[in-house]
């Protein structure tokens, strides 16, 4: 008898070991805010991994490493493989994606052990009664098939998240490199337009020196002066803002690229982005945007959704198999059991699923009014910034004239100096003029771009962790 419990025991603790064996355990990850920040500072353009990156999508070997100019393309990779907005999608992703596991997991059966005790037993026979029931549920209706499948809309519209987060880094980073580009030669037109007010200044102080003009003659040249110092100035700052802002849509540290050749032209021809304005850019924008694909999952997510709730009207069956060792005798059963749908019939849970199918559905719609008026105000912006673009180059090119025809009045000696920088003055104001009109320009494509959200190339690649490794980590 010693033996055989013995064995028993042995038995007993050999399965509960198997048991655990099979459970998942807690492992610790405490983050550090020092540790997080550190490793963001340590981000650069010169991480080997950051190399092979950008081999693999542009398909093609890097033969210099750093490279020394970074365009729009590369730096667009750049962003992709550093933004930290794509780790948040591809996190709530994975959360969507291991909601799909929950939702096809089937309810456990319940054992229950309720053993009593005979207090009058008669005299030789045990007074202990055992009794073991086994429960298990079956689930009618299809209402496991309800829940995978809503599961999955809900992580499609997580990955078409993933891939408006990618388009939004696309975006933003375009936008600051428009800015810095714009920053830099607005610097450099500031210094030439500086340079001819001080001629100018200098040359009537010449005349006020001669006695040819009055003192008060050069009141409004000197207050031009001020404000073209003020607006160099601001202009410098611009362009040392704009540069951290590129660092920011990078998803780096602003010291990352420090002494970085950041290249970006904004003087694309006139006709740049009419391709976006035929009906079939706007077609194509209405059906195949990021954002109206994810809420068309949402809006499948919310009809499985009512039918999981309508499904649920019907009962699950629940049957319990048990066991009863009485004084002796062994008594086998087996109990049959349903929730009785008497109070109620899930009518509460049907209508507030009904409500959010139509929440979803107006969202939609809303989205996509949304869509066709910004389609509407960029190509609006775009027809005007050109307009004033060819209004600026008419006058520009006027005024280049009339300096050409000043130079050859001051070689002929029929004009002097000062009618010369004034006439430049005027150009370097006017190429002011004309560079703000071209990054409106540049801007109004960038909101048509934003607005039809042309197919990405390159979303595939951030559907993975391109600096872990996981390669199909969020389709497991």
């Amino acid at each position: 008898m010693q033996e055989i419990s013995i064995g028993r025991f042995i038995a007993v603790r050999a399965a509960g070991l198997c048991f655990l064996a099979g459970c998942a355990h807690y492992e610790a990850k405490p983050l550090s805010p020092e540790q997080t920040a550190a490793q963001f500072e340590a981000r650069t353009l010169d991480d080997p991994a950051l190399k092979q990156f950008l081999e693999q999508n542009l398909k093609r070997d890097l033969p210099s490493w750093p490279l020394r100019e970074w365009d729009s393309g590369t730096l667009t990779l750049v962003a992709l493989y550093y933004h930290p907005s794509l780790d948040v999608a591809r996190a709530q992703w994975a959360v969507a994606q291991a909601g799909i596991r929950t939702a096809g997991e089937r309810p456990n059966p319940t054992a229950d052990l309720a053993p009593q005790y005979t207090s009058n037993s008669e005299s030789g026979v045990s007074p202990w009664v055992a009794a073991l029931t086994l429960t298990g549920t079956i689930e009618t209706a299809g209402k496991r098939g309800y829940r995978i499948e809503r599961a999955k809309q809900v992580s499609e519209s997580a990955r078409l998240n993933l891939a408006e987060q990618a388009w939004q880094v696309r975006s933003r980073l375009r936008t600051s490199l428009l800015d810095h580009t714009a920053a830099q030669r607005r610097v450099a037109m500031q210094q030439e337009a500086l340079a001819a007010q001080q001629r100018v200044l200098k040359l009537l102080e010449g005349r006020l020196f001669a006695g040819a003009i009055a003192a008060t003659d050069l009141t409004t040249q000197r207050v031009a002066l001020i404000k073209t110092q003020a607006d160099f100035a601001d202009a410098q700052r611009q362009a040392i803002e704009s540069r951290a802002a590129v660092a920011q849509a990078l998803g780096l540290p602003s010291r990352a690229i420090e002494g970085c050749t950041l290249k970006f032209d904004p003087l694309q021809p006139a006709e740049a982005g009419r391709d976006l304005e035929s009906t079939e850019a706007r077609r194509r924008a209405l059906h195949s945007r990021a954002d109206i694909l994810a809420a068309l999952a949402d809006y499948a997510a919310s009809q499985s959704a009512l039918q999981l709730e309508i499904a649920k009207q019907y009962p699950d069956i629940h049957l319990g198999p048990g066991y009863e060792y009485d004084q002796g005798a062994h008594k086998w059963g087996l109990a049959v059991g349903a929730d009785l749908p008497v109070f109620n019939r899930n009518e509460g849970p049907i209508g507030e699923a009904r409500a959010k199918r139509t929440e979803a559905a107006s969202r939609l719609l809303a989205l996509q009014a949304q869509v066709v008026a910004q389609i509407d105000l960029a190509m609006a912006a775009r027809a005007a910034s050109q307009e004033q673009l060819r209004q600026i180059d008419a006058l520009l090119e006027t005024q280049q004239r009339r300096v050409r025809s000043i130079e050859e009045m001051v070689k002929a000696g029929a004009a002097d100096q000062l009618d010369l920088s004034s006439a430049q003055l005027e150009v370097s104001t006017t190429e002011l003029a004309r560079l703000d009109a071209m990054v409106k320009a540049q801007q109004a494509i960038g909101q048509l771009e934003d607005a039809i959200q042309v197919p990405l190339d390159l979303l595939p690649c951030v559907e993975q962790d391109p600096r872990t490794g996981d390669a199909e980590e969020n389709k497991s």
